[in-house]
């Protein structure tokens, strides 16, 4: 069986509904769409960094990377990335492995130098992601240590970063 051909590219106006669609089915609610939608209004949105993942039929993926910051002795701009959703038919395609390098790759090019997830251990350590306590960053809100997780876009980007991560306003009204 031959990967289809999959595009990443930054999302358009015309993939709002799309964008909103995928989420909604990947993770059976609209909570992750309603925020999507909430981030793209606020000041912590990068339009280049929501990708979506489009092959023949539409697009299948999407990933979102939003500012935030680490508060401790002194603020640090970080990124979230939350959501990241492929549509339930194409899972396990390797589809959201292409969302997240892509998304890792351009923001690093973009000079950001960290990023932290709330997500799944055994997929974003692939990545090169580790427990967000390492470097003393800690969620504002109680979740398993293994599934808060931040990566070094640039070598020692988090080291005497320690502090609370601030996440936009956005994130506590929907989620």
């Amino acid at each position: 069986m031959t990967m289809e051909r999959i595009i990443i590219r930054e999302e358009k106006a015309e993939d709002v509904r799309a964008i909103f669609g995928i989420n909604k089915a990947a993770f059976g609610r609209e909570d992750e769409s309603l925020l999507i939608d909430r981030l793209r209004s606020g000041k912590e949105f990068i339009p280049e960094l929501s990708l979506v993942a489009e092959n023949k039929i539409g697009i299948v993926g999407h990933i979102l990377f939003s500012e935030i910051r680490i508060k401790g002795q002194e603020d640090h701009v970080s990124l979230a990335l939350a959501p990241m959703a492929v549509l339930p038919e194409f899972q396990n395609r390797g589809i959201g492995t292409m969302l997240v390098r892509e998304g890792l790759r351009k923001a690093k090019a973009l000079k950001y130098e960290s990023v932290i997830v709330l997500g799944h251990k055994t997929f974003y350590s692939r990545f090169g992601f580790k427990p967000a306590s390492k470097w003393g960053i800690l969620c504002p809100f109680e979740v398993p240590d293994e599934a808060f997780m931040g990566i070094e876009l640039t070598s020692n980007a988090l080291e005497n970063r320690s502090g609370v991560v601030v996440y936009p306003k956005a994130f506590l009204e929907v989620i």
